[in-house]
């Protein structure tokens, strides 16, 4: 152990959860060789490290059933490196999973074992059910609760599964990857959607689909998502759990494909060079799935393959716990002055919301909860800055299991909470939600500004503490040992609550 400055750390954890071992998963796709590194291995998975080599090992291979030598030697050469990081790193275990390429490669095994000796680890190639099923499960893992169908675009083939109560079925794979219609199109737009066409039959999707959600997975679509979000204006750049209208979908594809046919598609410039050639592709697959398939909309996920298969590697037990909230509980231990502090704003704020008569749907209680857990998280920084920093962290951050306007209630929730009821803050996110979400979002944040002059955000005072209705007057109720709590600051935010919450009078009252 080194001390900095006089305090005890750890030079390789810093800010990391005390314990957690971090796990690899390096991805051998068709289009790049991606290795991330998690933090741990639990139900909430936070990145530590991310990167990807674009090596298009799947160019070709359609044609010429081998992995090409120069492709081969760029992905060694990165490989190479992601093993000195995941060395660097102290990664307890790294998972190697190898897709369409290198399974539809003659010559794989000469590849798969130098990858394994690079990595000292055993390379799974996964057959195209396994594909699907391990994208399926990471769909899952980021948004629990989603039903429909999962499409994950890579760059040799397409994988589809249909997801019912969490489970998946029907796994099935085409040779619809973007590189291989690259190669099989000679490039031209013009062609590749009848192929795609062509190549969808037996995909089952037709009248059995109609009016389900089509949740989208690989990087390709994940940047057409992000094209979309820049030339729609869309506030929030934030790739998982965007929701797509499919009709607004398909037209914004035709637009992209009609685009690249002539000149450089609109937003061309915003997308990464890997990417660009490749985008009109998965517009055009991403098009003729939801037609064939007569989806009601596309949600994307960033959550695909390599968080799936760690998904299914957990007991069910682990399996079912929310990921939203083991997020949000990890940020209260790493970035809160007490977490313990969070309980007690969880327990108080469910008895004020009681007594004032505010319903609470599951959901809006499950969010409450989160608002509470990640309430203190800006407190290091300054305070003109605090609750931007903070809504950094909730909007912009890696926490899933919420949708664009669970994000967007949970930034406007801590932007009142540490700016007040006139902060502006997260005003660009305003529209992601409805009238009915910042209203609530109002009454919870100038909850929590009730909660901190008592407490200066450490645990044992709120407990102590609690609202009545007395003769439609709000009533704050402190012990007589906690009289001295009561003054103008307290009583000014306790005002505000109960303005919000519907009661014209509102007092602090000492018994």
């Amino acid at each position: 152990m080194n001390k900095f400055w006089g305090v005890d750390a750890d030079p390789t954890a810093q800010g990391r959860i005390k314990g957690a071992e971090p796990v690899a998963v390096l991805d051998i796709g068709s289009n790049s060789v991606r290795l991330v590194v998690y933090e741990r291995h639990a139900r909430a998975l936070t990145p530590l490290y991310n990167e990807k080599s674009a090596c298009a090992l799947g160019r070709g291979v359609g044609k010429t059933g081998r992995l090409a030598e120069a492709n081969m030697a760029k992905a060694l050469k990165a490989i190479k490196r992601f093993a000195l990081v995941c060395r660097l790193m102290r990664v307890g275990k790294t998972f190697i999973l190898a897709t369409s390429a290198v399974r539809d490669a003659a010559n794989r095994d000469a590849f798969v074992g130098a990858v394994e000796a690079l990595m000292d680890c055993k390379v799974q190639v996964l057959s195209g059910a396994q594909e699907a099923h391990y994208a399926a499960l990471g769909a899952v893992a980021g948004m629990p609760g989603f039903s429909g169908i999962v499409g994950d675009l890579g760059g040799g083939s397409l994988e589809t599964s249909r997801i019912v109560d969490g489970r998946d079925t029907d796994g099935k794979s085409f040779e619809l990857g973007v590189i291989r219609l690259q190669d099989d199109s000679n490039g031209s737009p013009s062609e590749v959607s009848a192929i795609i066409r062509e190549r969808l039959q037996g995909a089952e999707l037709g009248q059995s689909s109609a009016g389900e959600s089509f949740a989208a997975i690989g990087g390709t679509w994940r940047a057409l998502a992000k094209l979309h979000q820049v030339m729609r204006k869309y506030p929030l750049h934030m790739v998982q759990h965007y929701v797509v209208r499919a009709d607004e979908m398909i037209a914004f594809c035709d637009e992209i494909i009609g685009a690249s046919s002539r000149k450089a598609y609109g937003g061309a410039d915003r997308v990464s060079s890997s990417r660009r050639e490749l985008v009109p592709l998965g517009a055009a697959v991403l098009a003729e799935v939801l037609k064939a398939g007569q989806f009601k909309d596309v949600v994307f996920s960033a959550l695909g393959v390599r968080e799936g298969y760690l998904y299914g590697k957990l007991n069910a037990q682990e399996q079912a716990i929310d990921p939203l909230i083991q997020g949000a509980e990890e940020l209260s231990v790493l970035r809160s002055r007490s977490p313990a502090h969070a309980n007690d704003l969880i327990a108080f704020s469910a008895q004020l919301l009681a007594v004032t008569g505010v319903q609470e749907t599951t959901e809006e209680a499950r969010l409450r909860t989160v608002a509470c857990l990640l309430a203190d998280i800006g407190w290091r920084a300054h305070p003109d800055y605090r609750g931007s920093q903070s809504i950094d962290a909730v909007a912009y951050g890696s926490l899933s299991g919420m949708d664009h306007p669970g994000r967007a209630f949970l930034a406007q929730v801590i932007a009142i909470r540490y700016d007040g009821l006139k902060s502006k803050t997260a005003s660009s996110l305003v529209a992601l939600g409805n009238a009915a979400l910042t209203e609530r979002a109002r009454l919870i944040g100038s909850l929590l500004r009730v909660a901190y002059p008592i407490t200066a955000a450490m645990p044992g005072i709120l407990p102590r503490i609690h609202c009545v209705v007395d003769d439609a007057r709000l009533l704050l109720i402190l012990p007589d040992d906690l009289a001295f709590l009561d003054g103008e600051h307290l009583q000014n935010r306790f005002a505000t609550f109960a303005n919000v919450a519907g009661f014209k009078t509102a007092q602090v009252r000492v018994q």
